[in-house]
């Protein structure tokens, strides 16, 4: 029990780590906290940093998200422990100690959880990201539509009950992290992927994206 239980705080610790900050830092020396969005997920970490950086944060913040649960699955924990982690690394990813809790947004850290877990899902909510995002030109859009699709594709892949109350809590979370985009959106002040955008820090910018 011991043993599960250090798993989960390790995994917390791993999806704290934030990726977008600690990369912006050593290959550009900026914080992308004082820079565009403010975020430190992998959009603003490009528009800060370059494509190098958000690309190599994108992978960073996947990767953070799958090793934990491959682990698990290869270990093989039951399915609520596998749930515990998946939660304890999404969390540490939206609320890192690090950072004094105030993280990214959860959605590239949520693919790499669903990955190894529950592969079909994630390429299927993949998909949805893409085409949401090619249709509507934002970023925070394509994130929301497929956080809430996450719980529907577990049920209907006729999944593990685990995965189906985790999808639902991500789904929950991702669209709370966005609440400040779905404001601009409504004021219709978002700025899309076709936008160009001068790249300065707004008062209340958001502290952490994807």
């Amino acid at each position: 029990m011991l043993d599960l239980i250090g798993a989960v705080c390790a995994a917390y610790l791993l999806g704290a780590i934030p990726f977008g900050l600690v990369l912006s830092r050593l290959m550009t020396g900026q914080d992308p906290r004082q820079h565009g969005s403010g975020n430190i997920g992998a959009t603003n970490a490009m528009r800060t940093g370059g494509k190098l950086v958000g690309a190599l944060t994108l992978l960073a913040d996947i990767s953070k998200g799958a090793a934990p649960i491959a682990l698990a699955i290869i270990f093989q924990f039951s399915e609520w422990w596998i749930a515990a982690i998946a939660i304890a690394t999404f969390v540490g990813h939206i609320f890192p100690v690090y950072l004094k809790f105030q993280g990214g947004k959860g959605v590239a850290t949520m693919l790499g959880v669903m990955l190894p877990w529950q592969p079909l899902a994630a390429l299927f909510g993949l998909l949805i990201w893409i085409a949401a995002l090619l249709i509507s030109r934002y970023v925070s859009v394509a994130s929301i539509l497929a956080a809430i699709s996450l719980p529907l594709l577990l049920l209907m892949g006729n999944n593990s009950m685990p995965a189906l109350w985790v999808g639902l809590l991500f789904a929950a979370l991702v669209t709370f992290k966005h609440s400040g985009n779905i404001t601009r959106l409504m004021n219709g002040t978002e700025s899309s992927i076709t936008a160009k955008k001068k790249i300065t820090r707004a008062p209340d910018a958001p502290a952490g994206e994807n």
